[in-house]
């Protein structure tokens, strides 16, 4: 058994290595895309990390899940991806926690169609969520839905000022509002 499960993390890990590309640049757990957008040729700017761990209610099963910083239509977005449904739009809340810092519950988010992908794109909500992955090594992430149960993630992500940095350099995030400095 323990040689099944020394095989199937090294064909995993031979499997990761080839993402990484002479156009990526890892940083920490990071993966930061640097390829040139092939329609416009400017560059991509994203980076993600990934981790297999991912649960869900009434599933005993274990799933990967990806966190992406990126520019999507000239507006930055965090983005998490599941294998499974997280739930919909209506019915969901998006909680989260950077290492011991206090969590945060309800964080403002969608449920993009499919039910497998939450985004912030809120200014507010990704600018507090930004702020708390600078300096951070893991993230835990909580969505509950009333028509999926509970789903849960821990990503690592150490290495996140680079990625950070790359991701949003097209698409900086919106400034604080007037006489706010946090």
């Amino acid at each position: 058994m323990a040689r099944v499960l020394r095989i199937s993390a090294l064909v995993g890990a031979v499997a990761l290595s080839g993402c990484v590309t002479s156009n990526t640049v890892r940083s920490g757990t990071w993966v930061i895309d640097q390829r040139p957008d092939q329609i416009t040729g400017a560059p991509v700017g994203g980076a993600y990390t990934m981790v297999w761990g991912a649960t869900k209610s009434g599933d005993p099963s274990i799933y990967s899940a990806s966190l992406q910083l990126t520019c999507f239509e000239n507006r930055p977005i965090a983005k998490l991806a599941f294998q499974f449904r997280i739930g919909s739009d209506r019915n969901t809340s998006f909680g989260y926690r950077f290492d011991d810092k206090p969590g945060h519950d309800a964080v403002e988010s969608r449920v993009l169609f499919g039910n497998r992908v939450l985004i912030v794109d809120d200014d507010a909500a990704l600018r507090q969520f930004i702020a708390e992955l600078r300096g951070s090594t893991k993230l835990f992430v909580r969505i509950r839905a009333l028509n999926a149960g509970n789903s849960a993630v821990e990503f690592k992500v150490d290495g996140s000022e680079p990625a950070i940095e790359a991701a949003y350099a097209g698409c900086p995030l919106p400034p604080l509002p007037s006489g706010r400095t946090s």
